[in-house]
């Protein structure tokens, strides 16, 4: 009997050994972070490189999800409504409390901040392609905004990030809505890092910096160090866009409750908030699996503190971090959320297949990387209809959920509509399990 070794720091995880074996003689075994080989494997990098791992993705480890909620069907008392027959509203609007143009869009969902750099051209142009199709919002990143970027997509928000990278008027000015940017989930407390191998001479121009060195955010804003700090930028950023657009406040799932609080109070028109479960294309393994609290309870914490601020009406609250279907995207609107960000679903769609080596940029997908071969592979406009697709596939499942709960507004969902189903998630956010309670 022969066996293959595979070199795991090499394999992208592309399954093409897979397909084209004359004898269909390979299949993919695929296991969890804690199996035994995973811990040999790992513990065996860090004596070879004298380093913490680094690799994209996200949290691998099992942690409670929107699957561990169930929807309550309506049936006798409350209707369920005929999704075949009447009408349900996804529209939502972000941003209403300062903003005189708040960001309207037409289903619940919005594609996150992953920056050019970190994405090709192609794969942000997919996304800007997609958000204009289905009618809802692409986010920059923390990498400036790319001409191509801006012709294709009808909504754009500007990130305002600790790097400042391509930040100016002109940037602000031309968008939809600005987000700060303090943090994100799949690193929390950690600023961005783009490998000098994926900087090419038109990112380094968009960017402000020099070619060939890493691109490295700091970990904090350097003039925002406290409450008062926040609340100057946010009236200092409106200034610049005269009211006229949402400013957005996104932070990672940490100290959620008093986080919310000051962000509320400094004035953000928005919160974002991004779970643990949220994806990166570079980061720590180690942060990536054991910082940050799930996407689920952070919604949670984050509607109740704007209740208790009586600001819940005023201030958009927008969530991410492992949200994929329908079913987590209402969950997600009855536990409190205004809409949903999603973003490695929508790289899925367009060909992702969860190597975990976006760091590296060899993509062999073409999504992740700079390479012009690589790149060639992945086609915009098909990329974009993809994930239109599956956002509009998306969408569907949420008008099915929410009309089979009763409603006929997406807008309304409530959190009695939910059950948990395991205690842990009900511990995590107040709500019972079905039976005696």
């Amino acid at each position: 009997m022969t066996y293959i070794d595979i070199n795991q720091e090499l394999c992208v995880n592309c399954e093409r050994c897979i397909e084209t074996c004359p004898q269909n003689a390979l299949t993919l075994n695929k296991t969890t972070y804690s199996e035994t080989h995973d811990i040999v494997s790992e513990i065996q990098a860090k004596s070879r490189s004298n380093k913490c791992i680094i690799r994209g993705g996200r949290a691998e480890r099992r942690t409670p999800s929107f699957d561990d909620l169930t929807v309550l069907p309506a049936q006798i008392s409350r209707p369920p409504i005929d999704k075949y027959r009447e009408e349900c509203n996804t529209k939502v609007v972000i941003g209403d409390r300062y903003a005189e143009k708040p960001l309207k869009i037409d289903i619940p969902v919005l594609l996150p901040a992953m920056s050019f750099g970190a994405l090709s051209i192609e794969a942000k142009t997919g996304f800007a392609i997609a958000a204009t199709n289905t009618g809802t919002a692409t986010n920059t990143g923390e990498g400036g905004m790319h001409p191509k970027e801006r012709e294709c997509a009808d909504k754009l928000i500007s990130q305002y990030a600790s790097g400042r990278f391509g930040v100016s008027a002109g940037y602000l000015n031309n968008s939809e809505a600005i987000e700060i940017k303090i943090g994100q989930g799949a690193k929390a407390g950690m600023g961005g890092h783009l490998s000098s191998e994926k900087i090419t001479r038109e990112i380094a121009e968009i960017r402000g910096i020099p070619p060939g060195v890493d691109a490295l955010s700091p970990s904090r804003h350097i003039d925002i160090v406290g409450p008062e700090d926040l609340k100057m930028k946010i009236r200092q950023l409106r200034e610049i866009v005269s009211w006229k657009i949402p400013v957005i406040v996104k932070f990672s799932a940490g100290r959620v409750r008093d986080d919310v609080a000051i962000a509320a109070k400094a004035g953000a028109d928005a919160i974002a908030i991004d779970g643990m479960q949220a994806g990166t294309g570079a980061g720590p393994e180690i942060v990536l699996e054991h910082a940050g609290i799930p996407t689920m309870p952070a919604t949670v914490e984050a509607a109740e503190a704007l209740k208790e601020l009586g600001l819940k009406e005023e201030i958009s609250l927008i969530v991410g971090g492992g949200i994929k279907n329908g079913a987590d995207v209402t969950k997600a609107l009855a536990l409190g959320a205004d809409a949903c960000y999603i973003g490695t679903g929508a790289m899925i769609a367009m060909g992702c297949t969860l190597c975990n080596n976006c760091h590296r940029g060899t993509c062999p997908e073409g999504i992740t990387t700079q390479r012009q071969r690589n790149r060639e592979k992945l086609n915009p406009k098909k990329a974009g209809q993809k994930i239109t697709n599956y956002l509009n596939t998306v969408t569907d499942e949420v008008i099915a959920l929410t009309q089979q709960a009763g409603n006929t507004d997406v807008n309304k969902l409530e959190k009695t509509s939910l059950k948990a189903l395991t205690t842990e998630a009900a511990n995590m956010t107040g709500l019972q399990t079905p039976g005696p309670n």
